[in-house]
């Protein structure tokens, strides 16, 4: 039985409203050519679940898998290996639907697992406080942005080059709806960060300052100086970090003074799953909690005395008033930060600086190895798993002719960045421990027949 709420006059109703003719109006933003039209190529109409598992089980066999190749993708995401025990963790029943816990009394497991996640990515953010996980590394940048518009009042925010284009993307998407002044600029293929060039550009009209840590093109750069230089002019300076196992390395951004740090998760417990779901992390200093989105898990006693946990700050629409809220977005993606609290448990600070010991270790031995080929440059001296090579010709190309070997030999800024010239030999490669000496040794035998 179909499930029909709303009449046909209702819907004119609701159409009317909004000023829409139809509903095919609501759908002008979407180009032409990527409206569906009639049936999915190639699909019947209907099929057995044999043949259905069939058909699908062939066109899964086209991708081609991180694992069964010689895989250096990165820039955003990155493939390192999960112990088989964070899976069987997750898929435990008190936590595989966890969800909103609104009723703290039949949540305790839910919760105090948010509780831990929090400490973890405070101490390894180098803030006072973290809150309970946002969805994504781009989604927690935004939030961050508008955060700092809340505290400072100010509505332009400088964002770095070295910040990820899809990042940036993301926050010019939502900047149309706010009416924030984003200030943006393209990386240039140097060794240093565009450190100098972002403090000139502070004023009395900045919100805040936006930088990668380390930066899409790998480059790690001493953010002292440009927290100073933020805090001179009353603006925030938010740090991003897309690779969290570089801070069992290199020094967190919380230390070096930035105001708000947020970053991606996806590097530890949460495999590249096509993209998504990923966690994203949300940090910052104290004084600035109140602004902070999302939700906060605290612990107390009960009237017994008895530890437990509940949300301290809870600043969702559902939970307070509409128009005082600081974010919208905050259902987060739970299993995903539990996932990333049992694989940082397992690993202990000791096994995070490991394994970042590893990471780099093996992407100095690769850099040198792909830098010694005839033509090819290394653009970032200094970096911690992942590098930019600057190739003789324009690297799109090139990395296709990889994956005909069956070689992912990273990402093209070109594939980035399309259209400017100045990028497109660019190529960024990413280093972890699932990297084995044989696979450089591949990737470097065939970048050089690739280039001659």
């Amino acid at each position: 039985m179909r499930y029909l709420p709303l009449s046909d006059a209702d819907r004119r109703q609701m159409l009317g409203v909004i000023g829409a003719n139809s509903i095919d109006d609501l759908f002008v933003n979407v180009p032409a050519a990527a409206r569906l039209t009639g049936n999915i190529a190639d699909l019947p109409d209907h099929a057995s679940e044999l043949s259905v598992e069939r058909q699908l089980g062939a066109m899964a066999r086209k991708n081609m898998a991180a694992g069964d190749v010689p895989f250096f993708i990165g820039a955003g995401a990155y493939r390192h290996h999960v112990p088989a025990s964070v899976d069987h963790i997750i898929q435990r029943g008190e936590f595989l639907t966890s969800y909103t816990p609104y009723q703290p009394e039949i949540a305790q497991g839910t919760l105090q697992v948010l509780f831990e996640f929090q400490t973890q990515v405070a101490r390894l953010l180098g803030c006072d406080v973290a809150n309970a996980s946002m969805y994504d590394g781009s989604t927690a940048c935004w939030e961050a942005i508008v955060m700092a518009r809340r505290v400072t009042r100010r509505g332009k925010a400088i964002l770095s080059g070295g910040l990820h284009p899809h990042y940036v993307s993301v926050a010019e998407t939502m900047a149309k709806f706010t009416g924030d002044v984003l200030d943006t600029r393209l990386p240039e293929l140097v060794a240093e960060p565009d450190t100098d060039s972002l403090i000139g550009l502070i004023d009395d009209e900045t919100s805040c300052v936006v930088v990668q840590y380390p930066d899409i093109l790998g480059r790690i750069g001493d953010l002292t100086a440009l927290a100073e230089a933020c805090h001179a002019k009353k603006a925030l300076l938010i740090a991003v970090v897309t690779e969290p196992v570089a801070l069992g390395a290199i020094t967190s951004p919380g230390e070096m003074g930035a105001d708000i740090v947020v970053g991606e998760g996806q590097s530890i417990g949460v495999g590249l799953q096509f993209g998504g779901p990923y966690v994203g992390l949300f940090a910052c200093s104290e004084k600035l909690v109140r602004q902070m989105p999302g939700r906060l898990t605290g612990e107390t006693v009960d009237a017994e005395g008895k530890r437990g946990f509940v949300l301290t700050l809870s600043t969702r629409e559902q939970h307070i008033r509409r128009e005082k809220a600081t974010s919208n977005i905050c259902t987060s993606s739970v299993l995903c930060a539990l996932a990333w609290t049992a694989h940082m448990t397992l690993l202990g600070e000791k096994g995070l600086r490991q394994l970042a010991a590893i990471n780099h270790a093996a992407a100095c031995n690769a850099a040198d190895r792909l830098s010694a080929i005839a033509g090819v440059e290394l653009v970032t001296p200094t970096f911690f798993n992942e590098f930019t090579l600057k190739l003789p010709k324009e690297a799109r190309p090139v990395v296709r002719a990889l994956a005909d070997q069956s070689i992912l030999g990273g990402v093209s800024l070109g594939r980035l960045y399309p259209g400017v010239d100045a990028l497109e030999n660019g190529l960024i490669v990413a280093v972890t421990e699932t990297a084995t000496k044989e696979d450089v040794e591949t990737f470097a035998a065939a970048l050089q027949e690739v280039l001659a």
